[in-house]
């Protein structure tokens, strides 16, 4: 017994798909960097840190890859020493490793799969 099958590629919807996936990684990084700031986690003085020199790095989203950066030659020093006593006057729950509430384990640890599957379907009409 012989069977032959067509297979036809829908590749303008393929490739919409793959445009949603992207705009959905930079709008779900974009998520993340207001839940943090509005979480007032992050060590704050000036507001430098949180505002003027945080932002969302985009420019390898077509790759899969967006980052959160944090400019400053403090920012490392102040991420990776959770010990400091912050100054909480500004934002109440700041402190060091202020991103591990949102990463696995974390109490928001399904924040990032979740927003971006919610983003992934409206974007893509699913």
């Amino acid at each position: 017994m012989k069977v032959n099958t067509t297979i036809k590629l829908n590749v303008p919807f393929i490739k919409k798909l793959s445009n949603t996936a992207v705009i959905a990684l930079e709008q779900t990084a974009e998520a993340l960097h207001t839940e943090v700031v509005q979480a007032q986690v992050i060590p704050r003085n000036t507001g430098a840190l949180q505002n003027e020199k945080m932002f969302v790095d985009t420019s390898e989203s077509k790759s899969g890859k967006v980052t959160i950066v944090h400019e400053g030659p403090y920012a490392r020093r102040l991420y990776f020493h959770p010990e400091y006593n912050f100054q909480t006057g500004e934002n109440p729950n700041a402190k060091g490793l202020w991103y591990e509430d949102w990463q696995e384990g974390g109490e928001y640890g399904d924040f990032c799969k979740n927003t971006y599957e919610k983003f992934y379907r409206r974007l893509a009409d699913l």
